[in-house]
């Protein structure tokens, strides 16, 4: 599984960049030959693409770090630092995209009507844009990885700017000019919307939201399929980057000796372990069938 997730992390990264690359510059000199505000806007974007598809897999490889002793869980969460990394950076390039737009709206002499290669760029880069994220969305899905994941998303706002920039260029041209920097300024505004989604989901990792009702039944399902193995109970799960830890109470025979106690509790781990791939790390508690106590703690390890 890891050397799957290496390939594909890497893969994802070097079809991104290069991909990206070649519409910067597309985007930039013809933006700049065909005095579209929007489209030297949407070549910044570009290159923002390019430089958080290198944090993103920088945080990658920095998550597939095994544990250490300083690390005894591993480095996972280092995928989701990165795409915290990211919304910081999107943030940023929004910012500078929301000024020149408000700049020319409120000066309209620093605008020029787009020339037909800027229409012809934009449809170029709606089809580009939706192969190269839909490809690096399914290999972060595949591999479980929330940085690749979060790059791919971040690509994808560039469909919709591809789009604005089309209908700005057609309705600049048949007399409203103005809608180039208004363009750039949705643009922008799409940026600091990607950066939210980005950045929420990725806090959310860090801060161990509950995982869905239905990875928790799963773990619950796992654990009483083994014979003896009763009620499994007070779950807690806790995610690291693309993989997650687990602590969990179960009930056994309370006339078991410690020792069979001990082996049901190495078997559910194992389980829990051979059956949920994204479980890198299962805590059990066994208590006896019957008894009933407070499980609240502040910390329950």
């Amino acid at each position: 599984m890891d050397e799957f997730r290496q390939k594909g992390g890497k893969k994802a990264a070097i079809v991104a960049i290069g991909a990206n690359c070649f519409l910067t510059v597309l985007n930039v000199s013809i933006g700049l030959m065909c005095g579209s505000y929007a489209l030297v806007s949407e070549g910044a974007h570009t290159l923002s693409d390019i430089i958080t598809s290198i944090i993103a897999y920088i945080g990658f490889y920095i998550g597939q770090k095994p544990a250490d002793m300083e690390h005894p869980k591993g480095h996972g969460r280092a995928e989701a630092i990165s795409g915290l990394l990211i919304v910081v950076f999107l943030a940023l390039v929004g910012w500078e995209i929301l000024q020149g737009s408000v700049e020319r709206i409120l000066n309209p002499s620093l605008i020029t009507i787009p020339e037909t290669p800027v229409a012809i760029m934009a449809v170029f880069g709606i089809i580009i844009n939706l192969s190269v994220s839909s490809y690096i969305i399914d290999i972060g899905k595949q591999i479980k990885s929330s940085a690749i994941v979060a790059d791919g998303k971040h690509q994808r706002t560039d469909i919709f700017s591809s789009i604005a920039i089309l209908v700005g260029v057609i309705v600049s041209n048949v007399g409203y000019p103005i809608l180039d920097p208004i363009i750039a300024m949705v643009i922008s505004f799409l940026i600091f919307k990607t950066a939210y989604d980005i950045g929420k989901e990725n806090i959310d990792n860090i801060m161990g939201k509950v995982p869905s009702e239905e990875f928790i039944l799963r773990i619950k399902e796992v654990a009483e399929s083994i014979p003896g193995v009763e009620n499994a109970h007070d779950i807690k799960v806790d995610y690291l980057g693309s993989y997650a830890t687990v602590s969990l109470h179960i009930q056994l025979d309370g006339d078991m000796t410690l020792y069979d106690s001990h082996n049901y509790v190495h078997i559910v781990q194992n389980k829990i372990l051979k059956e949920i791939p994204e479980i890198k790390y299962v805590m059990v508690h066994a208590c006896p069938i019957g008894l009933t106590y407070d499980h609240h703690q502040e910390i329950d390890n």
